[in-house]
């Protein structure tokens, strides 16, 4: 059997479902991991590892944890495992050094329809911007960030009520079974590259960049859709969040989370209230219907906890 020798670059959980889905074919051989550092987390500062760390660690699979991609060593090294390809999910930027090395190219994995949201943060954008569709795209790495030529791409469908985790989640599945088909491609000589540039003239572009906290305050002057859009967009992390007065002056930190949109008019309303289903927000137009909640301070709880706890009444935005 023709076999092919992968070196594999990932970070986070979204990779490692990818990597567990390459190791599942006999014809691909991973010699190599190439993941971030470890790094302290938690209250204690105790070194924690990558999720890709993790899976490889349990699947015997050699680990490489360069601080940087430069390293003459890291390079060295890299260069003595001899891969066929290299295949990137969900890592850093390389350096021309790195991804021009293999004799088949590098491959990325994206999670989106690309020339559409390129960049740090696909899935949340696609979601707050209000689509309807999305994916994952193949290509091939080149010097600019998420614009080579693509090799493959899979799309699914958006629903009104979908949140970033959920999506996540079918994206993940979506990614492994678009990345090892691509990698069959490669094998069979049959990936043919399509040169983004032919997209891009008939579509305005929209962007994908890095979520920062300040980014995830809700606008509630704007209508219930755009909100709700925004909140699912963020849930369950980073987490959309605005301010609430609750009495006496005091001002808290909230994050509102599975939400949906009413036809209940909010009038002008800076109010708070709730009825059997959730907690309403008012929006410019409509209320905006809530299931979980989290006080700046608390956990995040069903809005049915919240309101044992809280007078509904007093909080308004």
């Amino acid at each position: 059997m023709k076999k092919i020798d992968i070196v594999f670059m990932g970070t986070p959980e979204f990779a490692v479902s990818i990597l567990a889905k390459l190791l599942t074919d006999e014809s691909i051989n991973i010699i190599g991991v190439i993941t971030a550092p470890d790094k302290p987390a938690g209250r204690g500062r105790k070194m924690h590892a990558s999720a890709v760390k993790q899976f490889a660690l349990d699947s015997e699979l050699n680990i490489l944890q360069p601080t940087k991609l430069k390293e003459e060593d890291f390079v060295s090294e890299l260069a003595a495992l001899k891969a066929d390809l290299f295949v990137v999910v969900a890592f850093r930027m390389l350096p021309e050094v790195v991804w021009g090395m293999p004799r088949l190219g590098t491959i990325n994995l994206h999670a989106s329809l690309l020339p559409q949201y390129r960049g740090a943060a696909p899935i949340n954008w696609a979601i707050i911007n209000g689509e309807t569709e999305t994916g994952v795209t193949t290509f091939f790495i080149e010097r600019e960030i998420d614009t080579g030529d693509i090799i493959e791409q899979n799309k699914t469908a958006i629903s009104e009520n979908t949140t970033v985790g959920e999506l996540y989640t079918e994206l993940m599945e979506l990614g492994a079974e678009t990345t090892l088909s691509t990698v069959k491609k490669i094998m069979n000589g049959n990936a043919q590259g399509l040169d983004q540039s032919e997209l891009i003239q008939h579509e305005e572009l929209k962007p994908a960049p890095k979520i920062f906290k300040q980014d995830c305050k809700i606008d509630f002057s704007t209508d219930v859709e755009n909100v709700h859009n925004f909140c699912r967009g963020l849930d369950p992390y980073p987490g959309a969040w605005s301010t609430v007065n609750i009495g006496n002056d005091t001002v808290k930190t909230v994050k509102f989370f599975a939400t949906s949109k009413t036809e209940i008019r909010s009038l002008d309303s800076t109010e708070l209230k709730s009825d059997d289903s959730g907690i309403l927000v008012p929006c410019s137009d409509f209320y905006l219907r809530v299931v979980e909640i989290q006080l700046e301070g608390k956990r995040r709880m069903s809005f049915k906890e919240f309101i044992a706890g809280n007078k509904i009444n007093s909080f308004s935005l």
